[in-house]
This record gives structure tokens, C-alpha cells and sequence, in this order.
């Protein structure tokens, strides 16, 4: 793939997900992504995840899932002598992210004037919980915590069971995203600027939710927890079969006219309480009760097949391993594997989740060692090496 990002250093300062994920985005753009950590562990994701070993061995999943493609040095910003090699590095970079609490780089004497002053250019990227600013702005945040505060999990789970959580760390991944945008367009401005980017991972999430919010600021009505059932539209969401679930999205008049009669059921689009679709929205249970009772005669893959080739958006409720395995995405390269793996195993992560010019994106490397790169990126400070 083309490396759009080729020719820019950026400095990943940052641990665990939001800001790592961040960088493996602009890794996989092509820009050389430097993780700088502490001596003492490095990143906390290094002893993360379902492998024990591999956390004893600080290659922990959760950090061979966000770092391919980067290189790392360690350095004690406590020690002058690591300050100035740091700074020596902010010279040469583009970009620094950091996801500390807001004031720690201040603190360190390593805020983003001091660095302006080393790169006139340098675009500063600094992801928190709740911004640089504000009553909240140096309380901890974790992804639950964003995801509960942020009203995710209000509307999320069934009537009788919510808040729920997410099922992913979809807080702390929206804050990389949202950081790697903004951190393009940074890049992208002619002539380019120094440029402090205040990433809050809250209202990250908050801008996802639009319809959700919207619904509130424009309409007044709050959102509630549906389960499975789409709020715009009904029939749409998810329905029993003979052997399992099934997702469909009759979400247009023709889709539902087309449904009823796939099902055997044309007389539905003339009874009054599904005819019309704010009806159907009123007599959403009614309804799926219908549908349900009708797509038991058969099994979800019998059923799947029929809808789309009538128009409707259907398709199975997959695991995790069912979507890794399925031709729609193993064939197009989201998974990235690396023969010569730092692990005892060969290595298989997921890379960007897009393509360019038809090719998925890659990096040359695996996710490195710590401070693997001490010698090459830092020859005059080699004394942190151990």
C-alpha cells in the first residue's frame, strides 16, 4: 500500500489503548511511530491480556494488538540526561501524543511550549478522560468509566437489564480514532503549524452518539435501552429462526412489503397496526412476535440468503471467530501476520480495517521488544538500557 504518511516521525508516549491505538493507525499510514516508555515496564499494556506467560514476558496481547510496526526506546523523564535525549528526539519528530493526566508533562518540564520551542512545527497531541480543562479534568479515567459517564451504557442492553457495557473497549478506541483525524489534518495544513490537540475521550464518545443525543436537544425525548431493536425503525433488529438469530433491517416501506412476502405473509402490509411505519414502530412487539413465528419454520441460513436476494439487509449473529473466518473477511487482508514474531509463536494482529488503491495497509515490523532500538535511535544515552 501506499505509505501516505512516509516521511513523518511520530513520538507514542502514550499506554494501554486509546493513544497506542491512535498511533497504530498512523503506524499503518506509514509515518515511523517511536514509542518512548518508562524503563521500569514500559507500556502497562505489555502485561495484558489472556496470555500469562506472554505478560510475564512484557508482550503481553494487549500490547502486540496496538504496536506493530513501531519502534522503542526507553527513557526516565525524571533523569535531565533522558529529558535532553527526548528533546533531542522532538527535533526530529512531527508529532507527539501523550495520554498522561493533564499538568504531568508541564510538570516534567516537557509541556507542549517547551517542545514548541525545540519544533516550531511539532503538533502535540494530548488524549485524557475529560480534556485539558474543566471540574473533571484531572480525575482518572478508564473506558468503563467514559462509557458510563458519557450515557452509553444507559442505552445500551434491554429495557430489563441496562446500563450495559459495551462489549469492547469502545471509549478508549474512539479517542484513538477521533486523536488520528485530528492529528491528519494537523499534517495536512499548508504551511503547517504548531498545533495543540486536546483529545477527550468523553466527548469523543458524545459525538459518535448523534442520533442519540439529537434525539434529546432536538425532539426532547431521551433515549432509551431497546436490546436489539433498532429505535428509527421497525422491523429491524434482531429475530429468533428455527436454529439461531438472525439481524434484519426492513428499515424502508418496500423492504417491509418485500419481507412479508419472503415470510408467507403478504396480508401483513394491510393490517392497520404494521401497515405504515410509525404504526410499526407502536406495534414493534406485536409484529416481531409475527416475524419470529414465521421465520421458526426454518433455519438462519435458509433464511439469510432469500432476504437479501429481496432486498432486505439481513445477516447471521456471528462470534468473534465465525467473522475472522469468513471469506468476506479473511479474503481482503484485515489480519496481518508476522512469520518472524518477537513471541514464540508466529503473530497475527488485525491491521487498519480499510484499503487504499485496493491494498490493505501493512507494516515491515512486529510489535518491538522494549527498548529494542535504544542503540540506534539513542547512541549517546545507552546507560538506560538496563
Amino acid at each position: 500500500m501506499s505509505a501516505l504518511l512516509s516521511g513523518y516521525r511520530v513520538l507514542d508516549l502514550t499506554n494501554v489503548l486509546a493513544g497506542p491505538f491512535c498511533c497504530h493507525q498512523l503506524a499503518h499510514l506509514g509515518a515511523e511511530v517511536i514509542k518512548v516508555e518508562r524503563p521500569q515496564g514500559g507500556d502497562l499494556a505489555r502485561q495484558l491480556g489472556a496470555d500469562p506467560a506472554l505478560n510475564h514476558d512484557l508482550m503481553g496481547v494487549s500490547f502486540l494488538a496496538q504496536n506493530a510496526g513501531k519502534r522503542s526506546v526507553t527513557l526516565d523523564f525524571k533523569s535531565d540526561t533522558d529529558r535532553e535525549a527526548f528533546l533531542a528526539l522532538v527535533a526530529t519528530a512531527d508529532v507527539v501524543v501523550e495520554n498522561f493526566r493533564p499538568g504531568v508533562m508541564q510538570r516534567l518540564g516537557l509541556g507542549f511550549e517547551t517542545l514548541r520551542d525545540v519544533n516550531p512545527n511539532l503538533v502535540y497531541c494530548a488524549i485524557s478522560g475529560f480534556g485539558q480543562d474543566g471540574p473533571l479534568a484531572n480525575y482518572p479515567a478508564y473506558d468503563q468509566i467514559i462509557q458510563g459517564m458519557s450515557g452509553v451504557m444507559s442505552i445500551t442492553g434491554a429495557p430489563e437489564n441496562a446500563p450495559y457495557r459495551v462489549g469492547y473497549p469502545l471509549a478508549d478506541t474512539v479517542g484513538g480514532l477521533t486523536a488520528a483525524m485530528a492529528i491528519n489534518a494537523a499534517l495536512a495544513e499548508r504551511p503547517r503549524r504548531a498545533h495543540f490537540i486536546d483529545i477527550s475521550m468523553l466527548e469523543s464518545v458524545l459525538a459518535t452518539m448523534g442520533w442519540a443525543v439529537s434525539n434529546l436537544l432536538i425532539a426532547g425525548k431521551p433515549p432509551q435501552p431497546l436490546g436489539n431493536d433498532n429505535v428509527t425503525a421497525s422491523p429491524s433488529g434482531t429475530f429468533r429462526t428455527g436454529d439461531g438469530l438472525i439481524n434484519i433491517a426492513a428499515n424502508k416501506q418496500e423492504q417491509f412489503e418485500a419481507l412479508c412476502q419472503v415470510l408467507g405473509h403478504p396480508e401483513w402490509h394491510d393490517d392497520p397496526r404494521f401497515g405504515e411505519r410509525q404504526a410499526r414502530l407502536e406495534h414493534r412487539r406485536a409484529l416481531s412476535d409475527c416475524i419470529e413465528a414465521a421465520l421458526a419454520a426454518n433455519t438462519t441460513e435458509h433464511w439469510w440468503p432469500r432476504l437479501v436476494e429481496a432486498g432486505i439487509p439481513a445477516g447471521p449473529v456471528y462470534s468473534v471467530a465465525e467473522a475472522l473466518a469468513h471469506p468476506q473477511v479473511r479474503d481482503r487482508g484485515l489480519i496481518e501476520r508476522f512469520a518472524s514474531s518477537p513471541i514464540d509463536r508466529p503473530l497475527e494482529v488485525v491491521s487498519g480495517g480499510y484499503r487504499v488503491d485496493g491494498q490493505a495497509p501493512r507494516v515491515a515490523t512486529p510489535p518491538p521488544r522494549l527498548g529494542q532500538d535504544n542503540d540506534n535511535l539513542l547512541p549517546a544515552h545507552a546507560a538506560n538500557d538496563e
